[in-house]
């Protein structure tokens, strides 16, 4: 129970990045992503480097760099599309298509390559959290979607989900999750750099641009992805993605309650169908065997899971 309640907490602390901004000076989002992603590797290595201090890590084990890598590019490369998604076809669309697909990537990706199972409680309650993000942005109203837009949004989720599983692997292996976060995102932040100089970032360099950074660092960065790797450590990466679909639940909450947005009767209905979707799961049910569709590639990498999480 308590590592999903570490992934949903990291959820809510993703959910704040957007009121952040919309409270903050006028920047580019490339520009915030970039200035975000290296604040919060830095805080990441601090922390790596006290736990370190206290438990030292295994010297046997090994970093394989194919994953390392992986994860880095999928980090920044969901940085990236995500925020030129949003910039061609909207905030409500690029979200929902983005946010939405990466379960769905995800627990595909985990199932083929982490040994994890997907369950038909899984897959509906996925269908039914979706669908209550695609209401959220339907109740935006003014959206419009544009095919390029859409394009960038599914690239963005394949990231994140691609980088979920990435990530499950590392830690399969038997590496501490400050470790994980702070190697990803240390690699992530080099090749980000970049977009700090091709982009304006003069207004970061203001009060409220700093104070914007660092809490963009520290909170839905550093403190977040330490509580998603650790919630990832024990769940499957298919179900950790799925309670990440609290996060647009969350900047709709704060939407109406910081930023004093109207939600009308359509964006109520998307909030609901989100809780349902992601308390379902928690409820006590029968056996039920593993998504048909999926039964073969999870059944093809069951063993290598098991191995590694013999390992560790």
């Amino acid at each position: 129970m308590m590592d999903r309640l570490l992934v949903l907490f990291a959820a809510v602390c993703f959910g704040t990045t957007g009121t952040a901004q919309a409270l903050g000076p006028r920047v580019s989002p490339l520009a915030v992503g970039a200035a975000r992603i290296a604040i919060g590797d830095g805080l990441l290595v601090l922390v790596a480097g006290l736990a370190r201090r206290r438990a030292p890590a295994r010297s046997t084990l090994t970093w394989p760099r194919a994953e390392v890598a992986a994860a880095a590019v999928l980090v920044a490369v969901f940085q990236l599309a995500f925020f030129a998604a949003i910039r061609q076809t909207g905030v409500a669309i690029g979200t929902v298509v983005a946010i939405g697909s990466g379960p769905c990537v995800a627990g595909g990706l985990g199932a083929l390559f982490a040994g994890d199972r997907l369950t038909a409680r899984w897959a509906a309650s996925t269908a039914v959290a979706v669908a209550g993000i695609v209401l959220l942005a339907l109740a935006g109203g003014g959206a419009h979607v544009e095919a390029g837009g859409v394009a960038l949004a599914l690239v963005a989720g394949a990231g994140y989900g691609g980088y979920t599983v990435a990530a499950k692997r590392l830690l399969l292996l038997g590496h501490a999750p400050w470790d994980v976060m702070a190697r990803v995102f240390g690699l992530a932040g080099l090749l980000l750099l970049p977009m700090l100089a091709l982009t304006s970032s003069a207004p970061l360099a203001s009060a409220s641009g700093i104070c914007l950074a660092l809490y963009l660092g520290a909170i839905p960065t550093c403190l977040a992805y330490l509580c998603f790797a650790r919630g990832l450590q024990t769940l499957g990466a298919g179900d950790t993605a799925r309670l990440v679909l609290a996060e647009p639940l969350t900047a709709t909450v704060l939407g109406a309650v910081v930023l004093a947005e109207n939600l009308g009767v359509q964006a109520i209905a998307g909030v609901v169908l989100i809780i349902l979707g992601l308390l379902v799961p928690t409820l006590p049910a029968a056996h039920e065997g593993p998504v048909p569709f999926i039964r073969a590639g999870a059944d093809a990498v069951a063993p290598l899971g098991a191995q590694q999480r013999a390992a560790t």
